[in-house]
């Protein structure tokens, strides 16, 4: 029995030790992933705060942000700046801007495990100075990268589908008010006017 047990536990460690070595390696970026959704999150909580100076934090100092309207900000003050004039100043556009972030796909890293590029999905709530709040789901896609041992944004991208949103639902809606209270107006015109030609 026991030449049975010295024979097969070489055998056993023969066959289980891929499955271990690769157990133990089939993540080589698992802190780093934890590091970025840490990132990932500060960066949800800093938009709901309305707290720029907590977002650029968490950006590199040159960083690039495409936002929702088009608009491209080039490194901390330019995001300061944008972010100023449409949440903050006395000329704003917004009084609040809140988000909820999901992550897509696990991040893709590149460059020895230097960069990483996520994306994913957001339901914002937007709070216009000029009319009632409205929703919008849109995308993002980020690049990051890991300089002195710490990640920072370095790229984000902000998108929407301009072909279909609650934006262009109501401006459509509006238009067939629109076109139904000129067509209304129209026929009670004609229907006065041919009553006083009558007369």
């Amino acid at each position: 029995m026991w030449s049975i047990r010295k024979l097969l536990c070489p055998l056993l460690f023969v066959f289980l030790a891929p499955a271990l070595a690769l157990a133990a390696d089939a993540d080589p970026y698992a802190a780093d992933r934890q590091a970025l959704i840490k990132l990932f999150r500060e960066m949800e909580a800093s938009i709901n705060a309305q707290d720029v100076d907590r977002m650029v934090a968490q950006m590199h100092p040159q960083a690039t942000v495409t936002w929702l309207n088009g608009e491209v900000s080039r490194g901390h003050d330019e995001i300061r700046a944008y972010y100023q004039r449409m949440v903050k100043g006395e000329q704003r556009i917004l009084d609040r801007y809140l988000t909820t972030a999901k992550l897509g796909d696990h991040a893709h890293f590149f460059g020895n495990g230097e960069v990483a590029v996520a994306d994913g999905t957001m339901e914002d709530e937007f709070f216009p100075v000029a009319r009632g709040p409205f929703r919008l789901s849109s995308n993002w896609t980020s690049t990051s990268a890991k300089i002195d041992g710490q990640w920072k944004v370095v790229s984000m991208h902000l998108s929407s589908n301009v072909f279909t949103n609650p934006l262009l639902a109501e401006a459509k809606a509006a238009i067939w008010y629109a076109g139904g209270g000129a067509a209304l107006l129209g026929l009670l015109l004609g229907w006065l006017l041919g009553r006083r030609q009558r007369r």
